[in-house]
């Protein structure tokens, strides 16, 4: 398993905050409330980076699709009763059937495949992330905040607070974009393959709630019978 394959697998879900506040601390000034991973992913250098990661690994994207397939078809011919599923008895004849090593061998080319726009997208992000913290700096001054937190650290707050908006412009005009091919022997910072995973955490259920917009959309009215 190579080292960005280790990272994803054993990285938290949870967000961290970019600037902390010690407990102790008092707030006598203004504050601001921003979400790290959906800031990263509205800048303009965010959506260029994915919409070419598209275009240039369509090929892998494609490769995958027919391996998950390929894969797929093997293992409906394991299921030898065609119940969707395989029992305990298919699966100790699955062990020694040669679809099974044929099964193991399109996963793990799926999985290097994968790995390789994995790669690509961290390296993005991980750009992005590099010019957040000065991006946090100058929302900071031109709006004369004391104290900026995580949205994870806060409650609630006034809509006001949030400065989402703005750090995403800051971070237009510090990365207006970045490159998608990671250098010769890169290795993925922890930092950006938890953003990466959080931003991918957001994409899929924005995708989701698309998805079943579109299917209510798509359902017929039912009209009302009218009594008599």
């Amino acid at each position: 398993m190579n080292t960005i394959s280790k990272i994803l697998a054993g990285a938290s879900l949870a967000a961290a905050a970019m600037t902390a506040l010690p407990a102790s601390a008092q707030v006598t000034g203004a504050i601001g409330v921003v979400g790290a991973p959906g800031v990263v992913a509205s800048t303009n250098a965010f959506r260029t980076a994915y919409q070419q990661i598209g275009t240039t690994y369509q090929a892998q994207t494609t490769q995958i699709q027919q391996k998950n397939q390929q894969a797929q078809t093997l293992l409906q011919q394991l299921d030898t009763n065609n119940d969707g599923n395989l029992d305990e008895a298919e699966q100790r004849a699955a062990q020694t059937a040669p679809q099974a090593q044929q099964i193991q061998t399109l996963e793990t080319e799926v999985a290097q495949l994968t790995n390789q726009i994995e790669a690509a997208r961290v390296y993005a992000i991980e750009q992005i992330l590099r010019q957040y913290g000065a991006a946090i700096q100058d929302v900071q001054q031109q709006n004369n905040l004391q104290v900026i937190l995580d949205r994870d650290a806060v409650v609630t707050a006034q809509p006001a607070a949030f400065i989402d908006e703005k750090v995403v412009a800051a971070l237009n005009t510090r990365a207006p974009n970045v490159q998608i091919t990671p250098p010769q022997g890169w290795q993925p910072s922890q930092q950006a393959v938890n953003m990466y995973q959080q931003i991918t955490q957001i994409l899929m259920v924005a995708n989701a709630r698309r998805q079943a917009e579109q299917q209510g959309q798509a359902q017929p009215t039912q009209q009302q019978p009218t009594g008599r």
